[in-house]
């Protein structure tokens, strides 16, 4: 029995494409698992800290953990004349007086305005509010013009405060923000070539497709019944 000249040729083509094929798919995969390897190393100790924090504060409610409680201390002092009444000038002021190590995060100039007091209205003078943060540290402070008085309450949080902080990003640098970003990014980058890896190596694409869209139901139902 004798095949015709293209029959042949297109059968040598195929066996030539197929180790191509494999050979191909071969690199991709080892160049997936190189990928995935690698990310997770990079993330592994914040992403230990943010999935440790997380689970604390998803269970705050319930879990009974002895962690020193923050403590809290208040002051009142007075600002000197030779400090301009800008809030620039004394929130300054206030970061070289108490040694702060960053200046103040947020300024809001609140209005005078009248209010009831004993049956007669009192007019309130305009008051500053003024907040210094750092994950070791949260400063609330007051300051009137008028009086050139401040006020102002001080939270030292415990180590577990601390750590939340720096989950949340609460008080800090650039360095810290741009770090965290690259952690969320390798945590897509993950489930990208987690879900590839698993497309390339298992067989089962029915089972696997129907285990992840429960997941992504799951978490819509979720944040349906939350919002």
């Amino acid at each position: 029995m004798t095949f015709p000249p293209s029959a042949v040729l297109a059968s040598s083509a195929s066996r030539r494409t197929g180790p191509r094929a494999a050979a191909r798919r071969g690199v991709f995969i080892k160049w997936l698992r190189k990928a995935h390897g690698w990310l997770g190393l990079w993330g592994a100790a914040m992403g230990l800290m943010f999935g440790i924090s997380g689970f604390f504060q998803n269970h705050r409610a319930v879990m009974k953990i002895d962690t020193p409680a923050p403590v809290v201390t208040s002051i009142r002092m007075q600002v000197p004349e030779t400090v301009p009444q800008v809030p620039a000038d004394v929130a300054a002021w206030l970061q070289h007086e108490w040694n702060l190590i960053k200046p103040v995060e947020h300024v809001a100039r609140v209005a005078g305005q009248p209010v009831s007091w004993g049956g007669q209205t009192v007019q309130m003078p305009e008051h500053w509010q003024m907040r210094f943060r750092t994950p070791q540290y949260l400063i609330q402070a007051d300051y009137t013009p008028v009086t050139r008085q401040v006020s102002a309450r001080q939270m030292v949080p415990g180590w577990l405060g601390v750590i939340e902080n720096l989950h949340r990003a609460d008080g800090v640098g650039m360095v810290w923000v741009l770090l965290s970003d690259t952690i969320a990014g390798s945590l897509v980058l993950l489930s990208l070539t987690g879900l590839l890896l698993w497309t390339e190596l298992e067989r089962k694409k029915l089972v696997g497709a129907t285990v992840f869209a429960a997941s992504v139901a799951a978490m819509l139902a979720a944040t349906a019944v939350t919002l």
